[in-house]
């Protein structure tokens, strides 16, 4: 625990947070929050609770499906104080998306989440580490579904958000975006795919007409290159481990998440849940204070 020039509230179960701390030695004082209670600076040590109780006791690094249902609602408490104008932004931390999905209940991530129960149609993630900002065309899919996923309306509409978000959260007047594209040497003019010339290409074009400066599609292998970075100030990958895998490389443990395209800010962790390192007091907590500090610097 640190001290932070706003006030954090954290969504969770008052007692398991009480005694995760005395598990871990750490001199935590657990209270619980109310929302008509005066904002105040986060002090080391204060952990002011939006208390959610979980149904089962947990165990560290063991899943409990019966507390899916608590988390989910830790989720959209959050979600709806951020809508109200209660809190100025979401931090989350991950979640093991295995265990709250199930049938009726389909969970593939935080950011297909937030989106569906805040109504944004266009979620974009972005991952920013240092000056290096990607964003995701596509998230957590099966490689073999991403170019059914690829559609010329869809990626205009993900160009507009990314545009939008690097202006109106990171204050860049006229953003520059590079766009890979989804082949090796971005198809190679239709020997190795078609969808960069029938799908990305158009897009682009299209974007580009709409005022958005998006060039592309570069082949992925050298889009990340020093130089080619130095012409852009964020690049839209088309699927998630093609472009995480240089954000991680650039800054793991540093590296944050932002969800642009929702009615709130909203920042997250690089990482997942490191299940075997839960309750050591071992996991490096670095890229959530990064989150954190990211969220207090935007939030408005």
């Amino acid at each position: 625990m640190r001290d932070w020039p706003c006030e954090l509230v954290f969504a969770g179960d008052p007692a398991l947070l009480q005694s995760r701390a005395e598990l871990l030695d750490r001199p935590v004082t657990v209270s619980v929050w109310q929302p008509g209670d005066e904002p105040r600076p986060q002090v080391a040590g204060r952990m002011p609770v939006l208390a959610l109780p979980l149904a089962a006791p947990v165990t560290p690094g063991r899943i409990e499906a019966a507390n899916a249902a608590g988390v989910l609602a830790q989720l959209d408490a959050a979600i709806d104080g951020c809508l109200a104008g209660r809190f100025a932004a979401m931090v989350t931390a991950p979640v093991q998306k295995s265990a709250l999905a199930a049938p009726g209940r389909p969970f593939s991530g935080h950011t297909e989440y937030l989106a569906a129960r805040s109504g944004a149609p266009q979620p974009v993630m972005l991952l920013i580490a240092g000056t290096l900002r990607v964003a995701l065309a596509t998230t957590h899919l099966p490689l073999a579904a991403v170019p059914a996923a690829l559609s010329v309306d869809g990626l205009v509409q993900t160009l507009e958000v990314l545009d939008r978000g690097l202006k109106q959260w990171l204050g860049i007047a006229l953003p520059r975006i590079a766009v890979c594209g989804l082949n090796p040497h971005a198809g190679e003019s239709g020997q190795l795919g078609h969808e960069d010339g029938d799908v990305i290409a158009p897009a682009i074009a299209e974007a580009a007409a709409r005022g958005i400066r998006a060039r592309g599609p570069l082949p992925a292998d050298t889009a990340f290159t020093p130089a080619a970075l130095a012409e852009a100030d964020a690049v839209l990958a088309m699927y998630h481990d093609q472009g995480l895998p240089v954000v991680k490389h650039a800054g793991f443990g540093r590296a944050v998440n932002v969800t642009l395209g929702l009615p709130f800010l909203r920042t997250s962790v690089d990482h997942g849940t490191a299940l075997d390192l839960a309750g050591s007091g071992r996991a490096d907590p670095g890229s959530l204070f990064e989150a954190i500090a990211l969220a207090a610097r935007l939030a408005p």
